[in-house]
């Protein structure tokens, strides 16, 4: 394994991060522990997680993800050798959770409090803002289309009680999700004017399909020091290959929820395609390729992979093992213009 420290702070995380959005739907309790055993004997030390856990959200299963994490603590007395993220919810698509999903203090504190019940722990060591409070786009959207939204809550009042949560030692270090180039500089000027703490990660969409994080973040990431928490580099799994041809792995994600249709474009398919093909070319595995390929851009910290099998989970763990020749690496810069950006 590889480690990276986190500019900013003293989080040295592995550069390959546990994603576990899958542990409340497509995987048990017990999987989830197997997952959790596995990753840490093979140098993982990074786990990334979220209060609206397991993914699709729904009322029933919301909170499993980081009570199987607790509950994982609790029994291997392991706390002190991993570095948890997880995240607040905003106000969009999940009221269940809270009656008021606004960031405002009073949500921020009820989250932080509940999440650490969850997760049987006294701190959390990365705490996300997992959506903005305002209109933005993201999962997929296009076109920003400015809406008048007076919630009352600014990114200021959000960052103020992030801030308190910190001095109480219930955080160590705060960051964004799915954010753009103005939140995270807004973010970061709030932090230098009012002295508070500064955002030190982004987490966001980040895989071959998708590179828009370069278009405006990476900048920031190299001059700023806010580094990308890359999720999704398998695009849904999309890149490995199991989905083309129309193809419906039995108990696949994609083939299990119809909601999981962004990176099922026409042209998404057929960049694919093109990866696939040109991985084989090389003999190395098409999802190996992906994830290589995301572990060594210069502007992601870590790099968060998902498995619902100790087979998936070994595969994308050894990608850190994998390196590109030079010509492949060319060659996926030219697919990637002849496709580019595909399924923003």
């Amino acid at each position: 394994m590889q480690y990276h420290t986190l500019p900013h702070t003293n989080l040295e995380v592995s550069k390959i991060c546990l994603g576990t959005m899958t542990y409340g739907q497509q995987n048990t309790e017990a999987d989830a522990h197997q997952q959790l055993d596995f990753a840490l004997d093979h140098g993982v030390n990074f786990i990334d997680t979220a209060e609206m856990y397991a993914v699709p959200p729904t009322p029933e299963t919301q909170g499993l993800t980081e009570k199987y994490i607790g509950t994982w603590l609790q029994k291997s007395g392991k706390r002190d050798k991993v570095i948890i993220a997880t995240k607040v919810a905003g106000p969009r698509g999940v009221p269940y959770i809270r009656e008021n999903m606004s960031l405002d203090r009073r949500n921020v504190r009820q989250a932080v409090n509940d999440s650490l019940a969850r997760l049987q722990t006294d701190y959390i060591d990365l705490y996300q803002v997992h959506w903005p409070q305002r209109h933005v786009n993201s999962f997929g959207q296009l076109n920003y289309d400015h809406q008048d939204e007076n919630s009352g809550v600014t990114l200021l009042d959000t960052l103020d009680a992030l801030a308190e949560l910190v001095r109480e030692g219930k955080i160590r270090h705060i960051g964004v999700s799915n954010e753009t180039p103005w939140g995270v500089m807004s973010y970061l000027r709030l932090a230098e004017k009012h002295s508070l703490p500064r955002i030190v990660s982004i987490q966001n969409p980040y895989n071959l399909l998708n590179r828009s994080f370069e278009v405006g973040l990476s900048e920031i990431s190299h001059q700023e020091g806010v580094e990308l928490l890359a999720y999704s580099p398998l695009a849904f799994g999309v890149l490995s290959g199991k989905y083309l041809n129309g193809a419906k792995p039995d108990g696949a994600r994609c083939t299990r929820w119809e909601r999981f249709a962004r990176y099922f474009t026409e042209q998404g398919q057929a960049a694919t395609q093109a990866y696939v093909d040109l991985a084989e070319e090389f003999a190395i595995d098409p999802s190996q390729m992906a994830l290589a390929y995301v572990n060594i851009r210069s502007f992601v910290a870590s790099n968060i992979i998902g498995a619902t099998t100790i087979e998936q989970l070994k595969t994308n763990i050894d990608s850190i093992d994998v390196e590109l020749p030079e010509e492949l690496l060319k060659r996926i810069e030219e697919i990637g213009k002849q496709y580019s950006n595909p399924c923003p």
